[in-house]
């Protein structure tokens, strides 16, 4: 009897722990993941605006989902709109969403925001003033200098500007070049 009870108490452990049966444990399959899809804006977009607008859908349509990190609603038929504000230069944005019983969907994009930069008027400054003034401006001097002869050398003062272009207050991109012409007999 001793050895019968030995026996039983071996078969249940061994059935206890998944040995010696037919049956293994499967692992389980991930559920599906959320249906996520981001319309607008396109990855790598450049604005000029404080703020963007993220659009997109997602199934099922109760889905949550988090644009930048904040809640977005979500209409009935899974669509999700977001406004979400821009620092100056480059930005990712990622968004996810969750719904029960389905996995998560990620995706990531990147808009950048640019921000226009006025030219300064630069009449009547030397060459020196206005290569610090643009480059502290982010822009790029070009400077042509006119009237370099012997009559330009006999005449009072420095070289100045005459001339630019774009005009002042204009706004340019980041990196544009500044043409200015420079002399003496404006």
């Amino acid at each position: 009897m001793y050895a019968r009870s030995a026996v039983l108490v071996a078969c249940l452990a061994a059935a206890a722990v998944g040995c010696g049966g037919d049956k293994e444990p499967r692992a389980q399959r991930p559920a599906p993941a959320v249906d996520l899809s981001v319309a607008a804006p396109n990855d790598m977009a450049t604005v000029r605006e404080e703020t963007v607008q993220v659009e997109g859908t997602v199934a099922p349509a109760g889905a949550d989902v988090l644009v930048a990190g904040q809640k977005a609603p979500v209409s009935g038929g899974g669509s999700f709109q977001a406004t979400v504000a821009l620092e100056p230069g480059a930005n990712v944005i990622d968004v996810m969403a969750t719904a029960p019983g389905r996995g998560p969907a990620l995706t990531a994009f990147r808009v950048t925001r640019e921000v226009p930069v006025t030219v300064p008027d630069l009449a009547g400054m030397s060459q020196q003033e206005v290569e610090d003034t643009l480059n502290d401006r982010g822009l790029t001097p070009e400077v042509e200098k006119v009237g370099a002869g012997i009559i330009d050398e006999l005449l009072p003062g420095d070289p100045s500007v005459c001339e630019q272009d774009p005009p002042p207050g204009s706004e340019v991109r980041r990196g544009s070049k500044v043409h200015v012409v420079v002399s003496k007999g404006c």
